[in-house]
């Protein structure tokens, strides 16, 4: 019989570097789930229709990896905000409402859902403070990348230490958008007209989140990169609500991203 694939995330080699032994993370693919159909994989999302047992045994896997029993992720109800929570424990009850968690605390898994947007993950290693993000355009906008800094920032961390990193999201060649999509950004500064790439189709034009968002990071003052991976193009490996919209699927999947003090 075949050996069962096991999740196995895309590692950053800055964050790696910056955190050492202290901190593990991980950006997640859709291999090494149990969830099927349209929702092939590792599908974490809580919000898809797919079968929640499926999606628990995916999450527990995820949290098996950081060494974690059951389903451990700490990941809030993302609603493409600029606001970051400060955790230290499991929730209880409902999720908070916010795109970014922050945590102190060893041995807390904090986590983030996407299926285009950008996940971001945070370390001061240095004050032991880490962080997650979701950032699409909105979140990215208005201010989600710097609001999870400054809430880093009342743990201790230093934005001159921090270092982020941009997992897997859609690429600028994916990422069509309309003429009042373009118009929101430039009148919110001029500059990121210069985020907007020529289409072929009339009027539309291919928007840069990724780079955006490494630039917005690097403007408030900390290391960052970005993978620069695709989850519209690269199919096998990620979720993508956009192409998923493109041939009229009724739902997707979600993939995680993940960071983690070790506890000492």
């Amino acid at each position: 019989m075949p050996v069962e694939t096991q999740p196995e995330p895309i590692r950053s080699v800055l964050l790696d570097a910056a955190s050492g032994a202290a901190i593990r993370h991980g950006f997640f693919t859709r291999v090494g789930g149990v969830s099927g159909g349209i929702y092939e994989g590792l599908n974490i999302g809580l919000g898809s229709n797919d079968d929640q047992a499926a999606v628990r045994e995916n999450r527990c896997r995820v949290s098996a990896w950081f060494d974690r029993e059951g389903d451990a992720l700490v990941s809030p109800h993302q609603i493409h905000s600029p606001e970051a929570v400060i955790v230290d424990r499991p929730f209880e009850g409902p999720r908070p409402k916010a795109d970014a968690v922050v945590t102190s605390t060893p041995g807390v898994l904090i986590a983030i859902a996407t299926a285009d947007c950008g996940p971001i993950l945070y370390a001061d290693s240095q004050a032991g403070v880490i962080g997650a993000a979701h950032a699409g355009w909105k979140g990215a906008l208005t201010g989600v990348l710097e609001d999870t800094i400054i809430k880093m920032e009342s743990l201790g961390a230093k934005r001159e230490r921090i270092t982020a990193v941009l997992g897997p999201s859609i690429s600028a060649a994916n990422y069509e958008v309309g003429p009042e999509f373009v118009a929101r950004f430039v009148d919110a500064d001029p500059e990121n007209v210069r985020y907007f790439g020529a289409s072929p189709n009339p009027g539309h034009a291919l928007f840069d989140l990724n780079t955006y968002t490494v630039d917005r990071l690097h403007r408030a003052g900390v290391q960052a990169q970005a993978l620069y991976r695709c989850t519209y193009a690269e199919e096998d490996l990620f979720f993508s609500y956009r192409r998923t919209t493109h041939r009229g699927e009724p739902d997707y999947g979600r993939q995680i991203s993940a960071i983690m003090l070790e506890e000492r």
